[in-house]
């Protein structure tokens, strides 16, 4: 009876503040609760949408990864068919075998959305039909059926099936886009919907933490025996303080580590896309150069046969020819963002070469720019092409000067660098020397940046630029083995930084001589000349431009009939040849001619840029670059019977 009148007694000492103190606490918790839990859907959720969107990135990846495989596997049944190399044929089936992997691989990746299964449905008949194609080809290539291969790759040429797997190429990758567009709004919609979920709580809890206050302080001074309960709650709220600093730390971590994923996947994007589009302008040259070459070699031949007097005539053609000549300086440029044109790399004093061009800057950049130089190396030189070296800084302080309206400050400053770990971006790690090129103009927005070593994207109004300028830099710095980076903002200038691989060992510079194989000598006699050519416009330009300078060229379209017409001739002085061409390629066709051409010289011509930096291929002989004005084939000429290995010797026939 005692200990129950003892507990009732208890209980009625519990009064209003008591029970408030309880309500309190059971709310903290509950909040608490609802926090934690509603963060860690807020993860589940986050990690979801950020699985979702990588699988999108990977499938836009790999239907452009399957394009440039498909690209690259016909390039090398091109080169199969020119060659009959039976490597080159493994090759071709290699490059083939990992396109069906590639299109297995985008099927598995697209396997839980209809609209692409569909698209993949008719991708692979696409890709099926283009791989019969293709093996027809190979197979005549094999059997040395050449005239079957080389009909059958025409008719591949003409055939509706390859712009079919483009298509529908890029028919997977808008649709991914859009998915991923999709998908990111619903994971912003999401991460919306749990942060404010998450403030709610938080303030809630803060209510509840006022209250538990100023009912403390309430119970602190009205009943003094609670006081180890007050201590008890204000413990409670610290503990509860230090797992929001806790969650929000976490929160924190995921978000930086979901920037730096984006950040990457931007940067591989923009890696493949311009590693693509490097491939697509290598592979054009040839053509462009061979067309080239006609326009040119036909205009100059037409000025020299015009009547005195056409002025007007002479300046029509003037003017095409100036065309012309523009349009083989974009081809050039194209070709060293495709890091196809040849470089001939030597050891550099930035310092040097910054001083040497002082005069040659302020000419360019006029008056109203002010240039400022900084030199801080250490004494370590660039190993690069100097020309090309050169040509970038000017352009680089071109656009400056364009972008500060001819009225600024313009910093040349260089430096070096130690590139470790991830500050090698897109170069191997190692020393750097750095020239960076500053200006005080208006800057670039984020999305410009991204998009300036396009080929042919400009800012510039039309008539002002082509566009090639930093492509061009581009190209040249990363065949040279560093990168380029970019730092601007709109209304705070604009810094170009080139990175380029230090070279301690100082050499001496001096000119080119690699090409130069003999004294130059200037032919004193019409010579007698087998032109071997299989484009039939290129060989009747050649043909007629040499007749121009007054020579006895004998015409062949064909390399594989080049012994039966050299056998038949009187005398030979040089071969003029080009290089690639179909059954027997102009390197192939002279090694099989030594024998019936002792003292007889040797001049290659070709339109594709790789060929002419391949000394070793060509035997140390000259080699000619398309498009080339009559002035160039004549001193090409000169410098092929002046070599050691040729000469102005008769040749005469076997059969005496």
């Amino acid at each position: 009876m005692s200990e129950s009148s003892g507990l009732a007694q208890r209980i009625a000492r519990l009064d209003w503040r008591a029970a408030l103190m309880i309500l309190i606490a059971i709310l903290g918790i509950g909040v608490l609760a609802a926090l934690i839990t509603n963060q860690r859907s807020a993860d589940a959720e986050r990690d979801a949408a950020l699985a979702r969107q990588s699988q999108s990135y990977e499938v836009m990846i790999l239907a452009q990864s399957l394009s440039g495989t498909i690209a690259s596997a016909e390039a090398t049944l091109a080169r199969y068919v020119v060659s009959g190399e039976e490597s080159v044929g493994r090759d071709y089936v290699a490059e083939w075998q990992r396109a069906e992997g590639q299109l297995t691989l985008l099927a598995r990746r697209t396997r839980d959305h209809g609209l692409q299964q569909a698209l993949i449905t008719d991708l692979r008949t696409a890709v099926a039909a283009r791989g019969k194609e293709l093996a027809q080809i190979a197979l005549n290539t094999r059997f040395k059926r050449n005239q079957a291969a080389y009909a059958y790759f025409d008719e591949a040429r003409r055939s509706p099936t390859l712009p079919r797997i483009r298509n529908l190429l890029e028919e997977i990758v808008v649709a991914e886009r859009k998915l991923l567009n999709e998908r990111s709004r619903r994971a912003r919609f999401t991460s919306a919907e749990a942060e404010a979920e998450t403030r709610n709580l938080i303030l809630f809890g803060m209510l509840i933490v006022i209250g538990a206050m100023i009912l403390g302080w309430l119970n602190i001074r009205a009943i003094r025996e609670r006081a180890a309960a007050a201590a008890e709650a204000q413990a409670q709220r610290e503990r509860a303080t230090e797992l929001e600093a806790a969650v929000a730390a976490a929160t924190a971590g995921l978000q930086e580590e979901a920037r730096e994923r984006a950040a990457a996947e931007a940067q591989l994007r923009q890696a493949q896309k311009m590693e693509a589009v490097g491939q697509l302008t290598g592979g054009i040259a040839h053509d462009f150069n061979n067309m080239l070459a006609i326009v040119l070699g036909g205009l100059e031949l037409a000025k020299r046969h015009l009547p005195d007097g056409a002025k007007q005539s002479a300046r029509h053609i003037d003017n095409a020819a100036e065309g012309a000549s523009r349009a083989a300086t974009l081809t050039r440029r194209l070709l060293a963002f495709a890091r196809a044109e040849p470089l001939t790399p030597q050891a550099i004093d930035p310092a040097e070469l910054i001083a040497g061009m002082s005069n040659l800057l302020e000419r360019t950049l006029g008056e109203g720019v002010l240039v400022q130089t900084r030199t801080d190396a250490s004494g370590w030189h660039v190993w690069a092409d100097r020309h090309q070296l050169e040509n970038a800084l000017l352009n680089l302080a071109v656009n400056a000067r364009d972008a500060m309206d001819a009225r600024g400050t313009l910093t040349i400053a260089t430096g070096h660098a130690a590139l470790e770990g991830e500050a090698a971006k897109e170069c191997s790690p190692g020393n750097y020397v750095t020239i960076a090129v500053s200006d005080t103009g208006a800057g670039m927005a984020p999305e410009v940046v991204e998009r300036v070593f396009e080929p042919f994207f400009t800012t510039k109004p039309v008539g002002k630029g082509t566009g090639l300028g930093l492509s061009q830099i581009f190209g040249f710095v990363r065949q040279s083995g560093g990168e380029i980076r970019i730092d601007s903002a709109p209304g705070e200038g604009t810094t170009v930084t080139l990175y380029l691989p230090c070279h301690t060992a100082i050499e001496a510079t001096a000119p080119d001589t690699a090409r130069r194989i003999g004294p130059r000598a200037e032919p004193h006699r019409a010579l007698d000349i087998l032109l071997v050519e299989d484009d039939p416009r290129v060989l009747a330009a050649t043909l007629a431009a040499l007749e121009e300078l007054g020579h006895r060229p004998v015409a062949c379209d064909d390399p594989l009939a080049a012994p039966r017409i050299v056998a038949g001739l009187h005398t030979l002085d040089l071969v003029v040849s080009d290089v690639i061409m179909p059954g027997q390629t102009g390197p192939e066709m002279i090694a099989a001619l030594e024998p019936q051409l002792d003292g007889v010289a040797v001049l290659y011509v070709t339109g594709y840029a790789g060929d002419a930096a391949d000394h070793d291929r060509f035997g140390g002989r000259p080699v000619l670059r398309k498009p080339f004005t009559l002035a160039a084939l004549e001193t090409a000429i000169a410098d092929a019977v002046a070599a050691p290995a040729g000469g102005q010797t008769t040749r005469a026939t076997a059969a005496g």
